[in-house]
């Protein structure tokens, strides 16, 4: 799909969104379950169906798609892109070679391969607490500290409040000085704007970076954007 990238350090480039199914996480407040969540699992308590949500499809097909968009950046998401890495090389390769910028969303929990690193820039949403989700399956410190040294990397941290920052000032540690990126966690524009001033201040007195999200500024919690 053509939009713009609504978080981080692309925030609002014009680019096209490839969004693949499957993640080895199950957040609880998950903006897309719809690409994981097949019995429940989540906040919202529907069981989506991989039947109707998942579409296979040849890579060189995915990538007659995305240059007909004619912009400048693709951006990968999911779930979790990198449990297929492997299968996104070709194509990753593909769109360097027409001129692509790629970005790859990830949670930070699995290494990446040389051969996609060498083609994207990522950017890394570690999860926190408030995931739901038990520290040893949201924080993997090797593929973090992995990802952290690769070029433009930059680490994304959703926050509900601010005493969510006390953790992520905790995980800095294996970022290696990487830049990090405050977004507020959010469904609707009025939650949005309400977590996003609650950080505001917080966010610059540490020295990190704020990021509204874009998407739900302009589209809500619209499906497709």
């Amino acid at each position: 799909m053509r939009t713009v990238q609504g978080e981080g350090p692309s925030l609002g480039r014009h680019c096209a969104f490839v969004r693949l199914g499957g993640c080895n996480l199950g957040c609880t407040w998950c903006d897309t379950p719809y690409t994981w969540d097949w019995t429940g699992a989540g906040d919202s308590g529907t069981a989506w169906d991989p039947r109707a949500e998942l579409h296979a499809m040849p890579w060189r097909d995915v990538a007659e798609r995305l240059r007909a968009f004619r912009v400048p950046l693709v951006v990968v998401s999911g779930g979790e892109p990198l449990n297929q890495q492997r299968r996104l090389v070709p194509l990753l390769r593909d769109l360097n070679a027409s001129g692509h910028a790629v970005e790859i969303e990830t949670n930070g929990t699995v290494m990446p391969s040389p051969e996609v690193s060498e083609t994207v820039r990522f950017n890394v949403s570690p999860k926190l607490a408030h995931s739901g989700e038990p520290e040893g399956r949201r924080i993997v410190p090797d593929a973090l500290a992995a990802l952290a040294v690769l070029p433009g990397t930059a680490f994304k941290f959703v926050c509900q409040r601010p005493e969510d920052l006390d953790e992520v000032a905790e995980l800095t540690r294996y970022l290696g000085g990487a830049p990090v990126w405050i977004m507020p966690a959010a469904r609707s524009r009025d939650e949005l704007d309400r977590t996003l001033a609650s950080l505001g201040d917080a966010v610059v007195a540490r020295g990190w970076n704020l990021t509204t999200r874009l998407h739900i500024a302009v589209w809500g919690n619209r499906r497709g954007i």
